[in-house]
């Protein structure tokens, strides 16, 4: 592979296959329930990101024994991680979220916790319980941010509801205690171009992010951006051209960084866009055959690590 993939990672790091469990648990978002807005952003559906979650009204145990019995039996896996995905996990009351991460933590088939969150919805009081909650069942925790983009104009126009400086205070925060973070970034939002993907991939660098998760946009029914688009007033980039973005993308970011995923999915009754009508694993065999045909690898234009990137890629 010309960039280090999750897959590779988790089985480099616990000698088998890992797979994740999505969980979910009811939680809204300060951006939807009137806090900082009501119309949440642009591209937010009702669903949130959990198209293939379980009622979030059903027991975090239930998830667990449900997911882990399909999965064993589908994959012959052994060892899991907890996904908190759907919405910002960190905005539920600290108390019920600490009681949701030891009902998981304790689960001795899952290896590792992952919360899934916004930047603002991080803070010093939460990070100390669920680092009390690792050190205790010796799981490693870490967060999912979303990004989506450093441009602050675009931020604004998709109505994030935090900036920049937002996402790079959460990072610090969360550093200082240890966990890992995965950045959620999407490359082809209609008011980004090349710079902007370039510029993601540097503040990510910089940063030193451990994980990145792309996302090729997808546009649900009902949302602001599905109003939007079916109205002609904004435009998507070609296949072709985020393909581009990805490589490009790849080339700026540390070698070392994880990928978890190169492009998304949602299911096509529920969007008006959605990959170019393509299969996500199209997509991520088209990036492939882009770096091939370029003979690039993940950070082959980085310059954070002593102004030369690492060729372990090359090699």
């Amino acid at each position: 592979m010309r960039y280090r993939t999750y897959s590779e990672h988790m089985q480099q790091k616990y000698g088998e296959k890992i797979y994740k469990i999505p969980i979910s648990i009811p939680v809204s978002c300060p951006n939807r329930d009137g806090l900082l807005s009501v119309g949440g952003c642009i591209f937010c559906g009702e669903k949130g990101a959990g198209f293939e979650n379980l009622p979030d009204v059903m027991p975090v145990s239930e998830q667990l024994k449900k997911n882990i019995a399909y999965i064993k039996k589908k994959y012959k896996a052994q060892k899991y991680v907890a996904y908190f995905q759907n919405f910002s996990n960190t905005y539920l009351p600290i108390e019920k979220l600490v009681q949701f991460a030891e009902e998981t933590a304790c689960t001795e088939s899952i290896v590792e916790i992952s919360f899934s969150t916004r930047p603002d919805c991080i803070s010093r009081e939460y990070l100390k319980r669920l680092k009390e909650i690792s050190l205790k069942y010796n799981k490693q925790i870490s967060f999912e941010l979303g990004l989506q983009t450093v441009n602050y104009h675009t931020l604004n126009k998709i109505n994030r509801g935090h900036t920049l400086a937002e996402f790079i205070d959460a990072v610090l925060m969360i550093k200082r205690y240890n966990f890992e973070i995965c950045a959620h970034t999407i490359l082809n939002l209609p008011w980004d171009d090349e710079e902007d993907v370039i510029e993601n991939a540097k503040v990510l660098s910089a940063l030193t992010v451990e994980q990145v998760k792309l996302h090729a946009l997808y546009i649900e029914k009902g949302t602001v951006m599905s109003d939007l688009y079916t109205k002609g007033k904004i435009h998507l980039i070609s296949l072709e051209e985020y393909v581009n973005r990805v490589v490009l993308f790849l080339q700026y970011l540390l070698p070392d960084m994880v990928i978890q995923r190169v492009a998304g999915r949602a299911p096509k009754e529920d969007t008006v866009f959605c990959n170019w009508n393509t299969s996500w694993w199209k997509i991520k065999d088209r990036i492939e055959e882009k770096m091939e045909e370029l003979d690039t690898f993940q950070g082959a234009k980085c310059d954070y690590l002593n102004g030369k990137a690492l060729n372990r890629f090359k090699e």
